[in-house]
């Protein structure tokens, strides 16, 4: 498993990445130029250390609220729910059954308005490696929309009105405009109109 594709989990909202702005910005940053590193030491990899990371209450918490927002029905609630962990969400966001947001930092997540995450879709801020873990903020433009069962990586963000397809894998961002496909996700369509609107 690659660096990318390992599950982790990150740190308090301190450690946040360089800052926001407007999702698929080309600021020249990469996703990798985003991400907080905090080094573990001593014995095992940094998931054994998880509890030096984040408060284990804390985690019980986000994951209990988590859990109740994927199986409700009632995009409202979702809504509600996930403002209440300090995730930013938008107006109009949907969420599909079982969408599921970080567990250990959903505080770095945002939603702009009128944005879908599908079906069983995974946003993560977080990822443990063998000797640190890394951070990093999530940002969904307005009118984007990512497909069932997608993987969004820590540091990425999706511009406005891109389209990641079911199944992708997110690691790297998403200009405003484009579709998106695939393990890694890369390029199959662009929307001409995104840039004289950008």
């Amino acid at each position: 498993m690659t660096d990318d594709a390992a599950g982790g989990h990150g740190d308090d909202s301190t450690d946040r990445a360089d800052g926001r702005g407007d999702s698929g910005d080309s600021d020249g940053a990469t996703r990798h130029d985003r991400l907080a590193r905090h080094p573990t030491s001593g014995p095992g990899n940094s998931l054994m250390q998880w509890t030096d990371a984040k408060s284990p209450l804390t985690v019980a918490r986000n994951y209990a609220v988590i859990l109740v927002a994927r199986m409700s029905p009632s995009l409202r609630l979702k809504t509600h729910l996930f403002r209440a962990l300090g995730m930013r969400v938008g107006s109009g966001v949907a969420w599909g059954l079982e969408s599921t947001p970080d567990v250990f930092w959903p505080e770095l997540i945002t939603i702009e308005d009128d944005a879908i995450v599908g079906y069983d879709a995974t946003l993560l801020c977080h990822e443990f490696l063998q000797e640190e873990y890394r951070t990093g903020e999530v940002h969904v433009g307005e009118r984007a929309m990512i497909g069932a069962g997608a993987v969004v990586l820590p540091g990425v963000r999706i511009g406005a009105g891109a389209q990641v397809a079911a199944n992708s894998l997110v690691d790297d961002d998403v200009p405003a405009g484009t579709t998106v496909a695939g393990v890694p996700a890369t390029p199959v369509s662009r929307d001409d109109a995104a840039d004289d609107e950008g």
